[in-house]
């Protein structure tokens, strides 16, 4: 009886060591709490894959049908969920749930607002049976809920109920917090996952069931310095143990230099913020020239754009992508006919429109929402107008306008825009391209409170595996919003990899400043 209390004061001890170990509170009143990196690999790159085309499919259900979960405002909201795919995520911490605490292991996303872990009860998705598992009998300060609850991710629902507990996040302990203990985690995403579960530190606004997030509690709690966290992501290091520090009251001076450029918060929910011109080796796109807005998301590794953009990066970078037989029909049958129209002055909303592919809404164009046919054998279009047809070329009209900036001929023009329609990214969205390649891609920027903001080949490819077998992916994949709430860029781990990032929440701002 002696020997079995010891060893359990024993395993006590070495718990309590162990959890201090990844986070520490300093003299200057911030708290750090340290991520480990892990490295992507190639299975679960290829189940990131299939579970990304069942997360296609469900955005397009949700266009479709206007689906949409509770407290996600409208489709473009659950449109971003749906992109989520934390396969590729790499950045992790830890926390405990509980009394005494039980340690959960979960990624601090910026992107979503609730907090969840695999459920004791989950008894028939297999997925719980790989990571840690909260049991609410073993606390002395849980507290019954009970209300289900649902997120919907690409790879499927997240589903479970509601419950209450202390929430120990490095040295501070958050009293009688709402999270989701779940009991269904569907796919191949929550199988493969390095994580147990998630801790969302976006607004209240896009929290599930309303449940107020964890860092407002920190906030009402008196728990941190200043209503401010940052994020470090060391891209530097191959060292799980060395994968950077989210700094909870503030920031900390050695982890950026210079000054940071604040953009404020446009729209409560996600971390948004308006953003400018998309650069391409230093040159402009020309497709957010009227403005698209952005997020700063931990929770996603790769940059998500415009498909006309993302299309036009693959291109440059030499990135696979697949053809479109609707753009490429578009190309050739109405090409010249936009080239005249930009070239006569012809607004660039109001081409697709005139051409009679789009109709014009007064603000856009616009889908006459009727089924497009394209003929196989010539490359044409019935006189039957869809979806298909006013998007390729609303694309063709972006592009085309980017050549005539440049002074390019027709020829030029309409032989780039046809390689274009050869580049779009895959259903799967991700695009692989020549690791040999990297010193020869050109830099892609981001411009944002009017400064630009860089990413080298380096930055912005991620290479998957080693040796013989390593395979190098586009960090760009393609997301379409369309307008009041696009065109929208989700700037993920490669951006903020790259460049320090503040959430203020107390000045509703984030900042931007080189990482050091």
């Amino acid at each position: 009886m002696g020997t079995n209390i010891s060893a359990i004061v024993l395993s006590l001890l070495v718990s309590t060591l162990l959890f201090s170990l990844v986070s520490s509170a300093s003299n200057d009143g911030l708290l750090r709490i340290g991520l480990k990196k892990v490295k992507a690999d190639l299975n679960t790159m290829t189940a990131a894959q299939l579970d990304s085309k069942k997360a296609e499919a469900l955005r397009a259900s949700i266009r479709k049908y206007h689906l949409g979960g509770e407290n996600l405002g409208d489709s473009a909201d659950a449109d971003i969920v749906s992109l989520k795919n934390y396969l590729d995520a790499q950045y992790y911490g830890e926390i405990g749930i509980g009394t005494p605490p039980q340690k959960f292991t979960v990624i601090f996303d910026t992107g979503s607002s609730n907090l969840w872990v695999p459920s004791a009860k989950c008894y028939f998705s297999i997925a719980c049976y790989f990571h840690a598992k909260y049991k609410s009998s073993q606390s002395k300060t849980y507290r019954k809920n009970g209300k289900p609850a649902s997120i919907q991710y690409g790879s499927g629902a997240v589903s479970g109920f509601f419950s209450y507990d202390d929430v120990k996040v490095g040295d501070l302990v958050v009293k009688d917090q709402e999270f989701i203990e779940t009991t269904g985690e569907p796919g191949a995403t929550f199988l493969l996952a390095k994580f147990d579960g998630l801790l969302g530190l976006g607004f209240q606004e896009i929290s599930v069931g309303d449940a107020v997030p964890v860092w407002y509690n920190m906030v009402k709690q008196g728990l941190v310095k200043e209503p401010v966290f940052s994020f470090w992501l060391n891209r530097k290091t191959e060292e799980e143990e060395e994968g950077g520090e989210i700094v909870f009251g503030g920031v900390d001076p050695k982890h950026f230099k210079g000054k940071h450029t604040y953009v404020p918060v446009s729209r409560k929910g996600y971390w948004q913020f308006d953003m400018g011109d998309v650069l391409i080796g230093g040159k402009s796109t020309g497709y957010c020239g009227r403005g698209c807005s952005a997020i700063a998301d931990s929770g996603t590794s790769l940059l998500a754009g415009p498909t006309t953009v993302i299309t036009m990066i693959n291109h440059a970078i030499g990135a696979s992508g697949v053809a479109s037989k609707e753009c490429k029909a578009v190309v050739q049958q109405y090409g010249q006919n936009i080239i005249d129209l930009l070239l006569a002055q012809v607004e660039s909303k109001k081409v697709c429109s005139q051409i009679g592919l789009c109709t014009f809404d007064g603000t856009k164009g616009v889908s006459a929402g009727i089924e497009s046919v394209v003929d196989e054998k010539n490359g044409k279009f019935s006189s039957i107008l869809g979806d298909a047809s006013c998007s390729a070329c609303e694309m063709a009209v972006a592009w085309m306008q980017n050549q005539l900036m440049q002074n390019q001929t027709q020829e030029r023009i309409l032989n780039y825009v046809n390689e274009l329609c050869d580049r779009m990214p895959s259903a799967n969205g991700e695009s692989t391209v020549d690791c040999g390649s990297l010193s020869s891609m050109p830099k892609i920027s981001f411009t944002i409170a009017d400064k630009v903001f860089d990413l080298r080949p380096e930055e912005y490819i991620l290479k998957v595996g080693e040796g013989a077998q390593a395979q190098c992916i586009s960090g760009f994949t393609g997301l379409d919003v369309p307008p009041p709430r696009g065109p929208l860029w989700i700037l993920g781990d490669i951006f903020m990899g790259r460049y320090h990032t503040v959430f203020d929440y107390g000045n509703l701002r984030v900042g931007f400043a080189q990482a050091a």
